[in-house]
């Protein structure tokens, strides 16, 4: 019996876990980031991955960093066949890479080489991609480097967003690593060096990714709405305060005004001028000091007073 040490943090992760589980492997443990302070009330809480494992009543090691610690050491112990991550959150150390017989290999939200970083699903909406898809590779000391086992594409649909595609992606990883892990172990499966010539990135969403540019055209907007849709939210300014898009779509008006003003106000939504001449129609809202709201509940209360020709900025 294969030996596996898993290793994952959100809930992209948890259900390959299971799949695993499932599948019979055995799970010497699985390692986790640490529980951390969440929402308004830092209520301390456990990272998905944790939960699941608790569930499946598996043992379970949640190092601050990996790097260096005593966790680690109890890792390398337990002396496994085989280390998958998914979505960890950490870069392995050579020590450990080097450790498994049949290596270290990741189930990575991208068409590598595309989108190597922390956030290929968030990333490849807000480019207006057209597909996406999984890739199960080797691990090497460079992030996200390693050579290619397996891949496979989904489409990414007009209304997707990214807590639906990280749904879909968590799916088809499970399958693709139920497949692909067979000849991993039996030790026919394919390799394939990543072309370095198509590498991009997608590293962590930055506060400035999250801040709406009313210049972007309304296909860009609609796009940066959905990439961060739930979390960690698109956001402009209004009346000195933060203003969060939940959700939104290209609207229907035409203007020749400055981008950021409000040009047309229905019972459901409201359209803001955004670049080339396009409006964003705003449907999912959260005013400064507010809870999430409908556009509709806004402009009966809060919003009550909205006009056309406010700024947004």
């Amino acid at each position: 019996m294969t030996s596996i040490i898993f290793m994952g943090t959100p809930d992209f992760s948890a259900p390959i876990l299971r799949m695993l589980h499932d599948e019979g492997y055995d799970i010497k443990a699985v390692v986790t980031q640490p529980d951390r302070p969440v929402g308004r009330k830092r209520v301390l809480t456990p990272p998905p991955v944790k939960a699941a494992a608790l569930e499946l009543g598996l043992p379970i090691i949640q190092p601050e960093k990996l790097r260096g610690s005593e966790e680690l050491q109890q890792i390398l112990a337990l002396q496994p066949d085989l280390v998958i991550t998914a979505a960890f959150g950490q870069i392995l150390p050579k020590e450990l890479l080097d450790a498994p017989a049949f290596g270290c290999i990741n189930v990575h939200a991208s068409l590598l080489p595309k989108y190597r970083g922390g956030a290929p699903i968030h990333q490849a909406i807000i480019d207006g991609e057209k597909e996406t898809g999984v890739t199960i590779m080797y691990m090497a000391e460079k992030l996200d480097a390693g050579d290619i086992i397996s891949q496979r594409a989904i489409p990414i649909e007009e209304n997707d967003y990214t807590g639906g595609l990280f749904e879909k992606l968590s799916i088809v990883g499970c399958e693709l690593l139920k497949e692909t892990l067979p000849s991993i172990i039996n030790g026919t499966n394919s390799r394939t060096v990543q072309d370095e010539a198509l590498v991009t990135f997608a590293s962590n969403i930055s506060r400035e990714q999250e801040r709406i540019d009313w210049t972007n055209d309304a296909a860009t907007l609609y796009n940066q709405v959905r990439g961060l849709h739930p979390w960690p939210v698109a956001y402009t300014t209004f009346e000195d305060g933060n203003f969060k898009v939940w959700w939104a779509a290209i609207g229907k008006c035409k203007h020749e005004t400055n981008p950021g003003t409000v040009v047309a106000i229905e019972k459901d939504h409201f359209e803001v001028a955004a670049g080339n001449g396009t409006t964003l129609a705003l449907y999912d809202v959260q005013p400064a000091g507010k809870k999430r709201m409908t556009a509709e509940e806004y402009l009966r209360g809060t919003g009550s007073k909205l006009q056309i020709g406010d700024q947004f900025k």
